[in-house]
């Protein structure tokens, strides 16, 4: 099987968002940083309640998806509609905009450790203005397994295979097919993670660095660095230092991008239309949020 390379490292930087909380960027620093249909990553850590407490106060989005995964902390998140969701320590938010949708995610702690990612998912053109959807997903119904000792990984999306082991997440059955794991590497380990080989895959260390390993060569990626793979079967990670990273994997969707802020659509008549939506009070017309299906297995 062919292994993977880094194609691409893209350091993320430090920025603020919403209403003044400290983050890093990396995907989505600008339109040529995205890695279809990855729009965002989004990486938020800090004690200092200072970087974190005044939140995210209600903004609308369209045409994509956004995934919260709460590594530490409490996050209340609402909608217009009433709809209410608390995020807390190992959980994860699955949320389709879709047609639109209004919300807020405030902190529901004045002190300690906030951290966590969130990631935006594009949609194809086919699904922009399906209604908007969520899955509140509580850290239970996600699956941890060691995969080899001192290995483990969470499953949040897609299935994970080794050997004749396959491990199913909670999210599954969406057009992008994603994958999204949760990887910890205790020193001198290393792991091949097979993959899709049309996917597009990204690596992100928060804690420590790792090393993709392909036909002899070792290529380094450092803490809160966005390592974007070349093409292939599988790829083959070495830490050589206690590490731990997600990996995130989709297939392309190939279609046109254009974004406005918080609006993701295929053209600047799309855009228009729903920043006029939005202003005439129109953008979540079109009947309730629904509740994605989680995989039964969990």
């Amino acid at each position: 099987m062919s292994n993977r390379s880094l194609r691409q490292i893209i350091p993320a930087m430090s920025v603020s968002d919403g209403a003044g909380v400290k983050i890093k960027r990396s995907l989505g620093l600008n339109a040529q940083l995205r890695f279809d249909p990855f729009l965002m990553l989004d990486c938020f850590g800090s004690e200092q309640a200072d970087d974190y407490i005044k939140g995210f106060p209600p903004h609308p989005h369209r045409g994509f998806e956004t995934v919260t995964y709460m590594l530490h902390g409490h996050m209340l998140h609402e909608d217009h509609l009433g709809n209410k969701g608390h995020l807390k320590s190992g959980g994860v938010q699955w949320m389709t905009a879709g047609r639109g949708i209004i919300h807020s995610e405030m902190p529901q702690q004045e002190q300690g450790l906030m951290q966590g990612f969130q990631l935006w998912l594009n949609l194809p053109a086919a699904e922009k203005m399906k209604p908007a959807a969520y899955a509140d997903i509580s850290p239970e119904q996600i699956p941890q397994f060691e995969v080899v000792p001192g290995v483990s990984v969470k499953v949040i999306a897609g299935s994970f295979k080794h050997n004749a082991t396959t491990v199913t997440g909670p999210i599954n059955g969406l057009s992008t097919e994603p994958l999204f794991y949760d990887i910890r590497m205790a020193a001198g380990t290393e792991l091949t993670v097979p993959l899709p080989a049309e996917h597009h895959v990204l690596l992100y260390p928060f804690v420590g660095s790792v090393a993709v390993k392909q036909a002899g060569n070792v290529q380094q990626l450092k803490e809160h660095h966005a390592g974007l793979l070349n093409q292939g079967e599988q790829v083959t990670l070495v830490a050589s230092g206690e590490a731990s990273l997600i990996l995130l994997a989709g297939k392309p969707i190939a279609e046109p991008v254009v974004q406005y802020g918080p609006f993701v659509m295929n053209s600047s008549a799309e855009i228009e239309q729903a920043i006029r939506d939005y202003q005439q009070g129109k953008l979540t017309a079109g009947g309730p949020a629904t509740e994605i299906k989680l995989n039964p297995q969990t």
